[in-house]
């Protein structure tokens, strides 16, 4: 039976042993580091939003670490679905510093994402099941990885850069503080804002969710 381990591989996730972790309290907004920095302006065009959650949650659960918890997967899983539904396809980017020609987002890669939790699904059932929620965690990634076996990198792409929504789940939770929080047990939060007063402060440990 496939492991947690042997997915993540399949999926090109180079991931340690995590603990379980909340979230982390900021003190300055912080905008998300995968989200658009876009200055275009909207188009009026109409787009399709959201997810089949029943689906995306049955995701999460197969590739996010179960050591986080139910809770923590889930604010991971509305964390992701935020960003996506948020996104400006084709949008002008920020002008670095040192260019001037103009660059553009990607297109909107979630239409994409929809079909493969659909197709996910009706795999489920040609296997003969009711379907991919239905399946154990265990079932789920086997299937997945699967599905991935040819997505072979010794690293996690950009969540835009994803072409799979499995992938693109996993490593939109892994850019973002609380990522490094599990990965080091301790409340580091990485790119988040804190009070001078805080800076010489010991990092306080992440906590476990209590277990049902």
């Amino acid at each position: 039976m496939t492991s947690r381990r042997t997915f993540l591989k399949t999926a090109g996730a180079l991931t340690a042993g995590v603990a379980a972790v909340g979230t982390a309290a900021t003190g300055c907004a912080v905008k998300d580091p995968t989200a658009s920095n876009a200055t275009g302006q909207d188009n009026g065009a109409e787009r399709v939003r959201g997810f089949d959650r029943v689906l995306l949650d049955a995701v999460a659960t197969a590739v996010l670490p179960a050591s986080l918890g139910a809770s923590a997967i889930r604010a991971a899983t509305d964390g992701f679905v935020a960003w996506a539904d948020g996104y400006e396809p084709v949008a002008e980017e920020m002008h670095g510093y040192g260019y001037a020609d103009i660059r553009y987002l990607p297109a909107d890669p979630s239409p994409a994402w929809r079909a493969q939790l659909t197709a996910l699904d009706l795999l489920a059932h040609r296997h003969g099941t009711t379907g991919f929620a239905a399946l154990s965690v265990e079932r789920r990634q086997e299937l997945l990885g699967a599905v991935l076996r040819d997505q072979r990198s010794d690293r996690l792409p950009a969540p835009l850069d994803a072409n799979h929504v499995a992938i693109a789940l996993l490593a939109h939770w892994s850019s973002g503080p609380d990522a490094w929080d599990a990965a080091l047990g301790v409340r580091v939060a990485p790119g988040v804002c804190r009070t001078l007063g805080d800076a010489t402060r010991k990092p306080l440990p992440v906590t476990t969710e209590p277990k049902a």
